[in-house]
């Protein structure tokens, strides 16, 4: 394979690059250090749950024991994708933290003032009102939770039992008119003991934190009634990282112009330029990209039937629904979709595309093993789906948090099925890398190259594929239980959820979209490989400490808060970078009247605008800022963020790849029709402006009115929620334009997949064998 071994042979030495490089292993190695001290300090500090409550007569109320039952039921009920806990989840329902905590307060209260005043809060006077608030704020911030016996003043622990025996009783009622149905996988006691976790959570959004003036939660939710606002700590570090980020941007333009900005005299590595004949692993990658298609569809449509829940939650225009599939089961589907699809479009695009950056050779097996990967990886998502759905309506009892539904946002699947899918992710990279370096010797060679500094752009997507499967194993911590702490859940769970999309998915994507303009020569490899080193350092700064930014208000550590909003500020960064890139290629492109990847060069691009638009603006430039997020936490502003971000961002981006596969697969056999995809791209692109413009917006900007002003029980209440019904109907036009452009999109990949995949039409050569490199 002697043109295999001689793509080995690295261009003249750039010292940019070879400082780049340099700082960019040491800030992946500092960063996930400093995660390692902060995952340390998150456990030491994380809310404390006593041995039992008790009232002051030594009544137990409930153990350390009945709040993990509860946490259990919690999960096995799936009540994060119906309403959220700290925030987390869902904004369909309740925040059970805020309006448990506004229940307590008020049941405190008025057994306050009877007990004292003979009679009900609302017959006070106003000064005796102020006085029984008052005391009511003392009672409840004064649960003391460190200690073992956790004693309750007799007010707080009527109002315990009054309130748990209601949430109890609610979460085994229908209740219609809340588009909620029953927990059907809790029984009457598991009822209770979710009832006794709920309740324990919203205490530690309001008892202090010991010799401080602020509670477990920094003082989330905003609630006035408790004494809840926002402190000290979440004043001075927006300032400050507003300021930070200014002069970050400024040091990361001067060093982009100084360095990367310039002339390119670089060699010319055009390896995808001229299209070679496809390999048989390349001919059986197509089943991927239909069912990219497909699980896009799913996701649309079990998004349209929760859409319509916002704004008529007891039926689906008249069909009751939620009677079959309930609201959780529909958006566990609805979040796992797009990280299945976005992941196989992913998978698909890098095992088509490393054997043309190998030359066109293929390691032996490599056809068997894509077909396998694809096979397993259908059980997966097919055994998760149908567990998902029996565990949320009972029918997995015992064995529900292996093959039912773990009930964590993003991260639903049973752990069987978690187990097999990082198996999937292990296989993926391996293939990568028998794809980018066919033969046995090549494997070493690429390997040594890699660790002794030498590395080029392609160990970088190698090692982009590790990155992916390993982080996703943190999302099992502990790998065959039950944490009984959320807040030490919730962590692990943003290692998945944030660090893929933040980092894992950051560092593959620029990384293919260097190599890709790189391959078509339009950039030599030099300023492809300068851009990407610096890049990832960015990346690295604000993708992996920026995960602190989902954890200011979980009863994390109050050191969160500086390091959440200080490298989240930075995430902004490398978008910065990203977008200059964008229409750096758009001129390049332009100036290039023959090139044949423009469909595909669109999305990427548009992929981009996105990124800067959805995660950037719409993120880390506004969201993460500790003052604003402390209001705006679990509103709809959250959730454009999130539509923009990830379909914007890496969904596009995701499509833009396969069209990139599906252009070099057609070669210049065929004539191939763009105009479908074109279309399918600006619809996609309509549907997320006026997503933006009729409904995340107007309701988010109102939302975050309600919660400033009234509490943030109030703004996720149904009494909130029942004043935006215009605003919620006015989601269909943009989903239907979405929609729309998911079908032609879906039509255009069977069209064009047919000929290439489906039926051996001119090429039907074996694929070149693997040679001994020499």
């Amino acid at each position: 394979m002697a043109s295999a071994a001689k793509r080995f042979d690295r261009p003249s030495e750039d010292p940019v690059s070879n400082i780049l490089k340099w700082v960019l292993l040491a800030v992946a190695i500092g960063t996930f250090g400093l995660m390692g001290w902060a995952t340390s300090a998150t456990y030491q500090a994380s809310p404390p749950q006593p041995d039992r409550f008790v009232a002051a007569d030594g009544t137990v109320l409930m153990t350390a024991a009945d709040i993990a039952a509860g946490k259990a039921g919690f999960q096995k009920a799936d009540l994060m994708d119906y309403g959220s806990l700290y925030g987390m989840g869902s904004y369909y329902g309740e925040d059970y933290t805020a309006s448990i905590l506004v229940s307590l307060a008020k049941s405190t209260r008025y057994d306050i003032a009877m007990a004292s005043l003979g009679r009900e809060f609302e017959q006070l006077g106003e000064d005796q009102q102020a006085a029984v608030t008052a005391a009511m704020q003392r009672a409840m911030q004064g649960i003391d939770l460190t200690k073992s016996e956790a004693a309750l003043p007799d007010s707080v622990a009527n109002a315990f039992l009054a309130v748990r025996d209601e949430v109890a009783n609610s979460l085994r009622t229908a209740n219609p008119s809340a588009g909620w149905t029953p927990a059907y996988s809790l029984d009457p006691e598991g009822a209770r003991q979710t009832a006794d976790f709920l309740v324990f959570s919203a205490i530690t959004t309001v008892a202090r934190r010991p010799g401080v003036s602020w509670s477990w939660t920094e003082n989330w939710p905003f609630e006035p009634l408790v004494g809840n606002t926002p402190t000290l700590n979440t004043f001075r570090w927006t300032w400050i990282s507003f300021c930070f980020t200014f002069f970050a941007f400024g040091a990361v333009l001067f060093i982009y112009e100084f360095f990367l900005n310039k002339l390119d005299e670089g060699q010319i590595d055009p390896v995808l330029s001229e299209f070679r004949p496809l390999t048989r692993s390349q001919r059986r990658i197509g089943k991927y990209f239909v069912m990219v298609a497909l699980l896009l569809l799913v996701q649309i449509a079990a998004g349209t039937i929760m859409a319509h829940s916002y704004y008529d939650r007891t039926s689906f225009y008249g069909i009751a629904v939620n009677d079959v599939f309930p609201f959780n089961f529909l958006r566990a589907v609805h979040i796992q979709a797009p990280i299945l699809w976005i992941g196989l479009s992913w998978i698909g695009a890098a095992l088509f595309l490393a054997p043309a950056m190998a030359g066109g050779h293929e390691a032996k097996g490599q056809p068997f093993l894509v077909d396998t990967l694809f096979w397993a990886t259908l059980l997966i998502i097919a055994g998760a789906l149908i567990g998902n759905y029996y565990g949320i309506m009972g029918s997995i009892d015992r064995y529900w948090f292996w093959f039912g539904n773990q009930g964590l946002s993003y991260i639903e699947l049973g752990r069987f099925w978690q187990i097999g899918f990082f198996a999937g992710l292990l296989l993926w990279s391996l293939l990568v890398m028998r794809a980018l370096w066919p033969s046995g010797p090549l494997w070493w060679r690429a390997a040594g190259e890699f660790w002794s500094g030498r590395i080029r752009l392609e160990h970088l997507i190698w090692a982009s594929t590790i990155n992916v499967a390993v982080l996703y194993a943190f999302g099992m911590i502990p790998l065959t239980g039950i944490e009984k702490s959320f807040t030490l859940t919730d962590f692990w769970r943003w290692w998945v959820v944030h660090l893929w999309v933040e980092q894992s998915f950051e560092f593959f994507a620029s990384c293919m979209s260097a190599y890709l303009l790189m391959a078509v020569g339009l950039v030599s490899r030099m300023l492809a490989e300068r851009a990407v080193y610096f890049e990832l350092i960015l990346i690295f700064l604000g993708g992996v400490i920026g995960t602190g930014h989902h954890l200011y208000w979980v009863g994390g550590p109050s050191m969160w808060v500086p390091m959440g909003s200080m490298f989240s500020f930075i995430e902004v960064l490398p978008l910065v970078l990203l977008i200059i890139e964008a229409m750096n290629q758009y001129l390049l492109i332009k100036a290039h009247h023959e090139f044949k990847y423009r469909l595909a060069y669109t999305y990427v691009i548009g992929a981009a605008f996105w990124n800067f638009v959805g995660a950037g603006v719409f993120g880390g430039g506004t969201l993460n800022a500790p003052l604003i997020n402390y209001y705006e936490h679990g509103t709809f502003l959250t959730l454009n963020h999130a539509h923009t971000a990830l379909f914007g961002a890496f969904g596009l981006l995701a499509i833009g790849l396969i069209y990139f596969c599906l252009r070099y697969a057609a070669a210049d056999r065929s004539p191939f029709n763009e105009k479908i995809g074109l279309i399918a791209f600006w619809l996609y692109n309509a549907g997320l402006v006026l997503w933006i413009a009729l409904n995340f917006f107007p309701i988010g900007w109102s939302q975050l009115d309600a919660a400033f002003e009234h509490g943030f029980a109030y703004a996720r209440s149904n009494a909130f929620y029942s004043q935006t019904l215009l605003w919620q109907w006015l989601r269909l036009p943009g989903d239907v334009l979405f929609a729309l452009g998911a079908l032609l999109m879906a039509w255009d990949f069977i069209v064009k997949l047919r000929p290439l995949f489906w039926q051996a039409v001119e090429r039907t050569e074996p694929a070149p064998r693997a040679e001994p490199a020499e």
